[in-house]
């Protein structure tokens, strides 16, 4: 027999219909949609690029180099897309790096996976927050309020009310609101760069602007550090398309449609990114003054900054001018919906599975989304971004590195999930090898990586806008942010132990089988929740499939050989004998009459 693994999701209550999600509410284009819409693309070019630009690299900066710094962090991402979509097809759960991880690695692991979702998206939301609150006044020319802390923080907090609200009353909903938005973001941002390569070849772009060349996509001339920071900047800027499947529960076709989606999202937003980031730095250039990209001043707003240049004094212009206003606010405000999205999943998989308080896997009976979950989500991203506000609006600018960081950490647990779930199966096919092993591990392995080097630089006191205890900012929000997980994770093994144990989502592998002893005569191996008969496994374990491995249904423990499986035989005998011994009467029908 060949190996059992893709044949069916594995695992106990973890399938849509026990969570009680809406099944089949979201097609492929949908879930493109939402993949595509929860990376922000407007938004995360215009808070992003001109750091990707400035970023120091040896004597200079990456500056013209930029789009091929897009290029780069492109390939963890489309590698880290292939361990979703090969993870989603054994075993399509909202809870996904979380659940995998724990599948994986154990429990303790696959919690932290979840924190990291969890923790990325609340940081996140406080920049997107004040980036949709901004430009809410910006969009109405109420520059006055614009200035206002408090009043950018007021809109701020609205929106996320507004969006938390959205993603409570439905997943159709959501994904009909997320084709508007995005439709206004991709129209903005393709007129942008049309115009501006116009204006860069009819020689009408300001002083500065530069003439687009193919060795922008190749990065060439960069130090590792300069290669390392960049990226992880850049990866900022894709992150967001695993979206897609955390919402597959709620999708047709769960085990295939999610992860094409995912992979889809990807290189959409490679031709979009590199598209718009080479019309960018052709025409304001790489300059620390004026329109130049590296300017400090430009950073926070690209988009912002060069809009009244690029579109004019006309009255098309400023018509332009204020759609692309309206489409890097209408970026910020899908992504605050969509960033919602993959937080209520995560945590309702952690509340089914006990991971959480089973609060948290509550089902609205009418909307059939994860009430609690939702509700959460927005009560403490909300205290998150008015708790930054208050301690120095700096510091908002040191979310998106650091985000970074917590992007990397998931990200690169989830590519070596897929290849340990996967381990007895690399071998039996290139394809599997390449889809389930080297491409998983190679996008594991660069993020690991880009994270280690990260930290260290983030560490150093002068990196970044703020110092806390005379370390740099940002790594006191990402690790930070990771200690505290740790932290929470110890104190919920203390409270409910039981996920811990092992209990509630037990280690698997792909090619797992669960051992059973229903009778003297055979072994029953089968796999849960497949539908398939179960398979008679000889006492001797002799005709186990190849590459199977058994494992006692209770404890996930493997069993190797006969003696492991009389071991297990003796030890329920002694459990049942013990139980008997306590409650004789237990199994016997009162109603029955006696036994000669």
């Amino acid at each position: 027999m060949a190996h059992v693994d893709d044949a069916a999701p594995i695992g106990f209550p973890e399938v849509a219909e026990e969570k009680g999600l809406k099944t089949g509410a979201l097609g492929l284009v949908s879930s493109v949609v939402i993949g595509m819409a929860s990376t922000a693309p407007a938004y995360s070019l215009a808070a992003s690029l001109g750091f990707v630009v400035a970023t120091a690299n040896g004597d200079g900066i990456v500056g013209e180099k930029a789009p091929s710094i897009m290029l780069l962090a492109f390939i963890p991402m489309l590698l880290i897309a292939i361990a979703y979509q090969q993870l989603n097809r054994a075993e399509p759960d909202c809870g996904t790096t979380f659940t995998w991880a724990t599948r994986a690695f154990g429990p303790r692991v696959g919690w932290l996976g979840g924190w990291g979702i969890i923790a990325a998206d609340v940081i996140v939301m406080a920049n997107l927050a004040q980036i949709a609150g901004a430009y809410t006044f910006q969009l109405f020319g109420w520059d006055g309020l614009l200035e206002s802390t408090f009043w950018t923080t007021f809109a701020g907090v609205v929106w996320i009310v507004i969006m938390t609200y959205i993603c409570y009353r439905g997943i159709e909903v959501s994904a009909r609101l997320q084709y508007a938005l995005l439709g206004i973001e991709v129209i903005v941002l393709i007129a942008f760069s049309i115009i501006a390569l116009f204006k860069v070849y009819s020689g009408s772009a300001p002083e500065g602007s530069l003439t687009p060349s193919l060795s922008w996509l190749w990065p060439s001339g960069m130090t590792v550090s300069a290669l390392v920071t960049a990226t992880l900047i850049a990866v900022f800027i894709y992150w967001g398309w695993d979206t897609a499947v955390a919402v597959n529960e709620e999708t047709e076709n769960p085990e295939k449609t999610p992860g094409r989606a995912a992979i889809i999202s990807t290189v959409l937003l490679l031709v979009t990114y590199a598209t718009v980031s080479v019309a960018t730095v052709a025409f304001a250039g790489t300059s620390d003054t004026g329109l130049g990209l590296a300017n400090p001043d430009n950073a926070d707003d690209v988009f912002g900054a060069l809009g009244p240049t690029v579109f004019g004094d006309s009255a098309v212009g400023k018509g332009l001018e204020i759609l692309l206003i309206l489409s890097v606010l209408s970026s910020a405000a899908a992504s605050t919906q969509t960033t919602i999205l993959p937080t209520a999943r995560t945590s309702l998989a952690m509340g089914a599975f006990k991971a959480l308080p089973s609060s948290f896997a509550n089902i609205h009976p009418r909307f059939l989304t994860p009430t609690v979950s939702t509700i959460w989500m927005g009560i403490v991203s909300i205290a998150f971004y008015a708790g930054m506000t208050l301690v120095s609006e700096n510091v908002l600018g040191d979310t998106i590195a650091a985000v970074g960081l917590m992007i990397a950490f998931y990200y690169g647990l989830t590519g070596f999930a897929a290849v340990w779930f996967y381990r007895h199966s690399l071998f039996d096919s290139l394809r599997d090898f390449l889809m389930k092993g080297l491409w998983p591990f190679l996008g594991g392995v660069m993020l690991l990586t880009a994270f280690v080097i990260a930290s260290y630089q983030y560490a150093q006191p002068d990196y970044g806008s703020t110092t806390l205890w005379g370390i740099g900012g940002v790594f006191v929000l990402g690790i930070g942010s990771l200690l505290l997980g740790v932290v929470l994770m110890m104190i919920w093994n203390a409270m409910a132990p039981a996920f811990f144990r092992g209990e509630t989502l037990p280690k698997r592998s792909a090619s797992d089988l669960i051992l059973e002893i229903p009778a003297e005569e055979g072994t029953s191996l089968r796999l849960p929740d497949s539908g398939l008969p179960d398979l008679i496994i000889a006492p001797d374990l002799s005709n186990l499939p190849e590459g199977a491995v058994a494992l006692d249904l209770e404890t996930g423990a493997e069993i190797d050989s006969p003696e492991d499986l009389e071991e297990l035989r003796e030890e329920q005998e002694e459990l049942a004998a013990d139980r008997e011994a306590a409650d004789p009467a237990e199994d016997e029908d009162p109603e029955a009459p006696p036994r000669d």
